[in-house]
């Protein structure tokens, strides 16, 4: 540092506060201590800078191992968020969703001195551990589990569930049957009341629930399933990948999609308007929740007492070639 300061003839703490994006330098100033950085290839040491200010300006981000596609979408919004404020980001991933490895994921995240957390897995147990380092670190969870001390920033998945299945009634569907994520996943179970209710609310038949484990094969052997029961007519899936696997089934079976069943997914991956059909789904926002979620958890480092209640983002229904009114029983659309 002392050597940019020589260089740009200006004093060390001018150099600090140029890097740290204060705003009492002058611009002139500022272009030519970065241009004497750019020169000198000066690299920032932020082992000292920790030492010196006792802040690591890192969040880390606690996901589980996976090759979901929306959680590339979620990770993104995240890394955006976080650099735009002048954080990094360091992640830990979980092996599995037993208490232990989350445990021990969330213990190497504060054993990097990370200022928040943002957990991208359910909290379907927690143990006095999870709890006191919940406590100790600035927490936030995206799918609206929490402990006693973590924030949420999550997506209202009663709202997706509702928005998928009153489009197939409103097509005419006399009921609508639902592939369901893992009953662990509060999310999977959210949208599986949020079907439920919708369907009673409107008169109708609540048939039973097949349940998937968010991949595209799960979906396919229930798709198996669906195919083979004459009445069905209307599926809500409770993800994109796994309604992937739904529609190949029914191809496979002889049943068309629209034509004979309509299916709904959730999420809108990328791969959602361009399978075949394009899919129906329930559009939601992940790169915006991840920027919330670091909004929300920065505030959280540097006013610990502005703790708020849930952050709630909505979906949308994004409505595709996937879907379509149901057929009378003489062939024709109603």
């Amino acid at each position: 540092m002392a050597d940019v300061a020589r260089l740009a003839g200006v004093s060390a703490q001018t150099v600090s506060r140029t890097l740290t994006g204060h705003p009492h330098v002058q611009p002139k100033t500022r272009a030519r201590v970065l241009a004497a950085v750019e020169q000198l290839g000066y690299r920032r040491n932020n082992a000292a800078r920790m030492l010196s200010s006792g802040r690591s300006r890192t969040i880390g981000v606690l996901t589980l191992r996976s090759g979901h596609s929306s959680r590339s979408s979620l990770m993104s919004g995240i890394e955006t968020s976080a650099s735009e404020a002048g954080y990094a980001v360091s992640t830990a991933t979980a092996s599995s969703l037993d208490t232990g490895a989350i445990e021990e994921a969330l213990s190497r995240l504060a054993d990097q001195a990370v200022e928040g957390i943002v957990l991208c897995v359910p909290l379907i147990r927690v143990n006095a551990r999870i709890e006191q380092l919940t406590r100790s670190v600035p927490t936030v969870t995206v799918d609206g589990s929490r402990t006693a001390a973590t924030e949420i920033v999550a997506v209202d998945q009663a709202l997706v569930a509702r928005l998928a299945t009153e489009h197939l009634i409103e097509l005419g569907h006399e009921s609508v049957w639902h592939v369901a994520g893992p009953r662990e996943w509060l999310d999977a179970a959210t949208r599986c009341t949020g079907w439920r209710t919708t369907l009673e609310a409107a008169g109708l038949t609540v048939p039973p629930v097949l349940e998937g484990d968010w991949t595209p094969a799960s979906g396919y052997r229930n798709g198996l399933v669906l195919g083979r029961i004459p009445d069905v007519t209307a599926v809500f899936v409770a993800s994109d990948e796994m309604a992937f696997g739904v529609v190949r089934a029914l191809h496979e079976l002889g049943r068309k999609v629209p034509q004979d069943v309509s299916v709904v997914g959730v999420d809108d991956i990328a791969l959602a308007e361009y399978c075949f059909p394009s899919l129906t789904t329930v559009a939601q926002p992940f790169a915006e929740m991840g920027a919330l979620a670091v909004s929300h958890l920065l505030r959280l480092v540097t006013e610990p007492e502005s703790a708020s209640g849930p952050v709630s983002v909505e979906p949308s229904l994004v409505v595709r070639d996937s879907t379509a009114p149901v057929r009378s029983r003489s062939g024709r659309r109603t």
